[in-house]
């Protein structure tokens, strides 16, 4: 699991707030086709977010916690059936900010 800091997190929260999920894990549950979407769409977008159906929270916590771990991916934020998730890529288009410092810069 790719670990960040708050101040990164925070800013991830607030970039993927307009984001819409690309990626729905169904009644099925994590399914290795699902995981390599999930790959996949982290390397096109870097910063994504999950849909994921059922009603149960700590089998969504389960997969949360699967998907940072087998994928080396950072977990953003949880919010009920939105898990969003943030792992660089080789092109990197998403940079957090280093420090709280680099906050107060950002305009």
């Amino acid at each position: 699991m790719l670990e960040i800091s708050i101040a990164q997190r925070r800013d991830l929260r607030a970039q993927a707030h307009g984001l819409n999920p690309v990626v729905t894990i169904s009644q099925n549950g994590l399914t290795d086709a699902v995981l390599r979407e999930i790959s996949h769409s982290l390397d096109a977008h870097e910063l994504i977010k999950i849909r994921v159906q059922g009603d149960d929270r700590d089998a969504r916590i389960a997969m949360y916690e699967q998907i940072c771990d087998d994928l080396d991916a950072a977990p953003v934020q949880h919010i009920g059936k939105l898990l969003v998730v943030w792992r660089p890529s080789d092109k990197q288009r998403i940079v957090p900010p280093k420090s709280k410092k680099a906050l107060k810069a950002q305009p």
